[in-house]
């Protein structure tokens, strides 16, 4: 393999240094992101960032994904730290480890599943990196379909609108999953996402002493709805 060149090297340094700084600003600034501000504290002249990102929202787009690329890597580990054959451990393990990873990682989280910085719109370039966790939700489902041991209690009666979404949904990213089971798995993934984003960002009403206690209780029930039993 061919070394990369000085240039090459330095050019990655910059754009790590960039990417360092600007997380920064996040925990600060929110999504309230400011090329200058960077450029400022990086030492530059204002217009010299401008040759590693070309506008704010290229530098937003490039933080998300090396986050959801961060929180994919998490979520795999907590998925293969448990038997594969375990699927309502795998599950579980996952759901802990969202709520771990968005604690530690506050101002990414609100990156990812925050308000979104005024003006800015991701690009279609995010959507695969952003699917990584619930994919791996996912494919627990398929391994216990697989198994034939997934068992759902009785299920709901879904509108014929919501079918063709569903049905949409699981030829696009779940394949092995019935389309009941991707409903489900829907369902279950928004309540562990509402939970963590309430906590998180101060949403959940009453103060919680224990909110780690109730996602565990919620992570139970929704395995159970899901039919992991």
């Amino acid at each position: 393999m061919t070394a990369a060149s000085p240039r090459t090297r330095g050019r990655a340094e910059t754009i790590a240094e960039i990417k360092s700084i600007a997380k920064r600003h996040l925990a600060s600034d929110g999504t309230n992101l400011s090329l200058r501000a960077v450029t400022r504290e990086l030492g530059m002249v204002s217009s010299a960032v401008y040759r590693y990102f070309a506008s704010r929202d290229e530098l937003l787009t490039a933080l998300q994904i090396d986050a959801y690329n961060e929180l994919g890597d998490a979520i795999d580990a907590a998925d293969g730290s448990v038997p594969t054959n375990e699927h309502r451990g795998r599950w579980i393990a996952v759901g802990r480890e969202l709520r771990t990873w968005a604690d530690a990682h506050q101002p990414e989280w609100a990156l990812l599943y925050g308000p979104p910085a005024p003006g800015y719109k991701a690009p279609d370039e995010t959507v695969e990196p952003s699917m990584r966790p619930i994919r791996v939700a996912g494919q627990i489902l398929a391994d216990a379909v697989a198994a034939g041991v997934l068992r759902p209690a009785p299920g709901e009666r879904l509108s014929r609108t919501t079918r063709e979404e569903v049905a949409r949904l699981r030829e696009t990213f779940f394949p092995g999953l019935p389309e009941p089971v991707v409903f489900r798995l829907l369902t279950a993934w928004a309540t562990v996402f509402g939970s963590i984003g309430f906590e998180l960002f101060g949403r959940s009403g009453p103060p919680l002493l224990d909110p780690a206690a109730i996602l565990e209780h919620q992570l139970t029930e929704m395995a159970d709805y899901m039919g992991l039993r």
